[in-house]
C-alpha cells in the first residue's frame, strides 16, 4: 500500500479521498490557495502546503508548484481527484519524471481518451457505435455550419476538450448556428485552453448512461455496472442514479462489454467512466446507444456506485495505484438496491441558476438509514467566486428505487442552508417529478419542467414572512413593553426597533394594531400586526395571510423551528433567513426613511448578476436596443451568462470594458430614461 499521498484537489472530494487514505493508514498531504487557508480540508489533511493566491491558474492548475509540494513532502504518490488536472496528461508525466505514482491511467490513455474526436476514433475502431457527426479537425466556421446542414437540426457542438457541459450548445435551425459557434468556442478556449469543437446530431429524447469501469497494470478489467445521469441542466448533471431505470439485462451487459473494450482499447488503468447517449423515444434499447466519451479520472457520482456494490473506489484506486491486481472478476460483482445522488450547488434557481457567494450561516445534514453526505464545508465558511460552487452530494440508497428517492427527498427536505441561495428545493422537486418517477424521463426533462420545478410562478409563503417578522420584533417582549414611551416611563428598556415601527402601537385600549414594512427576498411588502391582549396576529393582505405561527428557539444554537413541517428560522447580520423544504426567504425590516440610491430606476439598469469578468459588450452609447436583445455576457466559474436588455430603448452609459472584473450587483449598462 501507498505510505503517502498528496491530494491535487480541493473541497469536498479532497475530503472524500482523506476519508479513504485515512481509513488504509495513507499520510495525506493537502494543498491549497490562499482563498481556501481555513476550508475543512486543510484541517483534516495531516499536513497541508499553500500553493498560491485564489485563482485556480496560480494554485490548483499550477503543475510546477503542485509539485514541488510533492518535493517537500516527500509524497509517494498523487491523487488528482476530479477536475483541475486529473485529465491532464502533462500532470502525469510530471509526477511519472519524479517517480511518484499518479493516482490515474497513464499520460498515454488520458491524451488518446482527452480530445473528443480522438476518442470516437478509438470507439469506432473498438466495435463502439457514435454519434453520427463531424469530428476531423476542420474548425472554419462555414465549413462546420456546412457539415451541421448536412447532419440535419438539431445539432449539438462540443468542445473538443471539454467536459462538465462546458463549450456545448444546442442549435435547432441554421440562423443560430454562428452565434452558438462563436459562444461555444470562446467557452471552450476558456475552460480548456481549446477552442476546437466537434459538431454531432442531436438525439432526440436522449438518455446519459455512462458504464463505470477499472482496470489494473495486469490486463485485468471490469465494469462496474452502469448510472443514469440524463437530468441535467444546460448539459451538467444534477441527480445521478445506479442502475439505470429500464435498463434490461441484455443491454447492460452489451454496454458493460463496450465500456470495457474502450478502455482496454488505450491500455487503460484505474477509475474511468465510459459515457453513452440512449436514443430513448421508444425505451432504453440495445441498438440505440452511442459512445460520447470516456472521463479518465474519478467521477463526481461514483457514490452511487458504491452505493450498489459496496465498494470502496478509492480504496481501489490507491490499490492499483501500488500495482495490486484486482481483487474481483467480473462474475463476482452483483447490483444490491438502488441509489440516487443530487448535487447540493450554491445557486440560484429563481435567478437562471446563478452561483450564489457568501458565509453558510448555519448548515445542517440530516442523517437516516441510507443516507450519506459528501461535502467539504461547515457552517460559518464561505462560498467564493473562485470554484465551483458545490456545498455538499446527498446521496440515498434503498432495496428499490422508490425507496431511495423517497429517502433522498425527505433528506433534502430536513436539509438546511442559511446564507448563499442553493438548489435544494429544486432538486427535491426533481426527486417527487412525475415525469422522473415514473421513469419517462430524459435530458430535456428539466427544461421542460423548469417553472414548475423553480416555483417560478410561486411567491413568498406568508407563514414563513409572518415568522421572520415575529422573530424579528420579538412579540413576546413587544407585548410586555406595548410602546417605547411606557417602557422609558417605567425605566425599562424598550423593544428592539424603532419608534416609527410601532407607530399605531398607542392605542391603549381595546385591539391594538402596528404597521410595518418587511423586506421579503428584496420586496418590500407591508404587513400588520394585531394585538388582542397579549397575542399578536400578523396579517399580510398581498399574499393572503391571516395567522400567527408558533415558533420555538434554540438560545444556544440561536436557531429557531416553525410550523408543522420543522422549518429553520436563522438570524443573520441583516435579518432572518427562514429555510422550508429547502427553499430560503430573507426576511428584513425596511426604514421608511432610508433611500437606497443603487437601486432608484432599476429597470434603466443592467447590472452583474454575480461576480466574474466581462468578456464582451455589444452595445455603445447611442445604440438602440429592444427588450430582451443581448447586451454583453459575463463568465463566472467558466460558464457563460448573457445579460440582457430589460426593455427597448437607447444606450445612455456603459461602465466596463471587456476583460474587467466585475462585481455581483454593479452597474454596467444604463440605458437613457423611457419618455413620458
Amino acid at each position: 500500500m501507498l505510505s503517502s499521498v498528496l491530494i491535487a484537489n480541493r473541497g469536498e472530494i479532497a475530503c472524500r479521498i482523506i476519508r479513504t487514505a485515512r481509513r488504509l493508514g495513507i499520510r495525506t498531504i493537502a494543498v491549497y490557495s490562499e482563498a481556501d487557508a481555513r476550508s475543512l480540508f486543510v484541517q483534516q489533511a495531516d499536513e497541508a502546503h499553500l500553493i498560491g493566491p485564489a485563482p485556480a491558474r496560480d494554485s490548483y492548475l499550477a503543475i510546477d508548484r503542485i509539485m514541488a509540494a510533492a518535493r517537500a513532502s516527500g509524497a509517494a504518490a498523487i491523487h488528482p481527484g476530479y477536475g483541475f488536472l486529473s485529465e491532464r496528461a502533462e500532470f502525469a508525466e510530471a509526477c511519472e519524471a519524479e517517480g511518484i505514482a499518479f493516482v490515474g491511467p497513464p499520460a498515454s490513455a488520458i491524451r488518446a481518451m482527452g480530445l473528443k474526436d480522438a476518442a470516437k476514433a478509438l470507439a469506432i475502431g473498438a466495435g463502439v457505435p457514435v454519434v453520427p457527426g463531424y469530428h476531423g479537425s476542420r474548425q472554419e466556421p462555414e465549413f462546420l455550419r456546412q457539415k451541421a446542414y448536412e447532419i440535419g437540426y438539431p445539432v449539438l457542438i462540443k468542445a473538443v476538450a471539454g467536459g462538465g457541459g462546458k463549450g456545448m450548445r444546442r442549435v435547432d435551425k441554421q440562423a443560430e448556428f454562428e452565434s452558438a459557434l462563436e459562444s461555444a468556442q470562446r467557452e471552450a478556449a476558456s475552460a480548456f485552453g481549446d477552442p476546437r469543437v466537434l459538431v454531432e446530431k442531436y438525439v432526440l429524447s436522449p438518455r446519459h448512461v455512462e458504464v463505470q469501469v477499472f482496470a489494473d497494470s495486469h490486463g485485468h478489467a471490469v465494469h462496474l455496472f452502469e448510472r443514469d445521469c440524463s437530468l441535467q441542466r444546460r448539459h451538467q448533471k444534477v441527480i445521478e442514479e445506479a442502475p439505470a431505470p429500464g435498463l434490461s439485462p441484455e443491454m447492460r451487459e452489451i454496454m458493460g462489454r463496450a465500456a470495457v473494450e474502450a478502455a482496454k482499447s488505450v491500455g487503460y488503468v484505474g477509475a474511468g467512466t465510459v459515457e453513452f447517449i440512449a436514443d430513448a423515444r421508444e425505451g432504453l434499447r440495445p441498438d440505440r446507444f452511442y459512445f460520447m466519451e470516456m472521463n479518465t479520472r474519478l467521477q463526481v457520482e461514483h457514490p452511487v456506485t458504491e452505493a450498489i456494490t459496496g465498494l470502496d473506489l478509492v480504496e481501489w484506486q490507491f490499490r492499483v495505484a501500488a500495482g495490486e491486481p484486482l481483487a474481483v472478476r467480473q462474475e463476482d460483482l452483483r447490483i444490491d438496491g438502488h441509489s440516487v445522488e443530487a448535487r447540493l450547488y450554491a445557486e440560484d434557481p429563481a435567478k437562471g441558476f446563478l452561483p450564489s457567494t457568501g458565509k453558510l450561516w448555519a448548515l445542517r445534514f440530516p442523517e437516516g438509514e441510507g443516507i450519506r453526505i459528501d461535502t467539504g464545508v461547515v457552517a460559518g465558511d464561505e462560498v467564493t467566486p473562485f470554484y465551483d460552487p458545490m456545498i455538499a452530494k446527498v446521496i440515498a440508497h434503498g432495496p428499490d428505487r422508490d425507496t431511495a428517492l423517497d429517502r433522498l427527498s425527505a433528506a433534502l427536505a430536513r436539509t438546511v442552508v442559511a446564507g448563499p441561495r442553493t438548489n435544494a428545493g429544486f432538486l427535491r422537486a426533481l426527486c417527487d417529478m412525475p415525469e422522473f418517477r415514473t421513469g419517462g424521463f430524459d435530458t430535456g426533462s428539466i427544461d421542460r419542467n423548469l417553472d414548475a420545478l423553480t416555483g417560478a410562478t410561486e411567491g413568498p409563503d406568508g407563514e414563513v414572512v409572518a415568522a421572520g417578522l415575529l422573530k424579528l420584533l420579538d412579540a413576546d417582549e413587544r407585548a410586555r413593553n406595548p410602546s417605547p414611551i411606557q417602557a422609558a416611563a417605567q425605566g425599562g428598556s424598550a423593544w428592539r426597533g424603532d419608534p416609527w415601527r410601532n407607530q399605531d402601537a398607542f392605542q391603549l385600549m381595546g385591539e391594538r394594531r402596528t404597521r410595518h414594512l418587511v423586506q421579503v427576498d428584496g420586496e418590500v411588502v407591508p404587513v400588520a400586526l394585531r394585538w388582542r391582549g397579549t397575542e399578536a396576529e400578523v396579517e399580510i393582505p398581498s399574499l393572503g395571510y391571516a395567522g400567527r405561527p408558533d415558533f420555538s428557539w434554540d438560545e444556544d444554537s440561536h436557531f429557531g423551528t416553525f410550523g408543522a413541517d420543522g422549518a429553520q428560522i436563522v438570524p443573520t447580520p441583516d435579518g432572518m433567513v427562514l429555510v422550508r423544504g429547502g427553499r430560503q426567504t430573507r426576511v428584513a425590516m425596511v426604514d421608511p426613511f432610508a433611500v437606497d440610491l443603487d437601486h432608484l430606476d432599476a429597470g434603466d439598469s443592467v447590472k452583474a448578476p454575480m461576480h466574474g469578468k466581462l468578456i464582451a459588450v455589444f452595445v455603445a452609447v447611442g445604440d438602440q436596443v429592444v427588450r430582451g436583445q443581448r447586451l454583453a455576457i459575463v463568465e463566472a466559474m467558466k460558464m457563460e451568462h448573457a445579460l440582457l436588455a430589460p426593455r427597448d430603448g437607447e444606450i445612455a452609459e456603459v461602465t466596463a470594458e471587456a476583460g474587467a472584473q466585475v462585481t455581483e450587483g454593479g452597474r454596467l449598462i444604463t440605458l437613457a430614461p423611457a419618455a413620458a
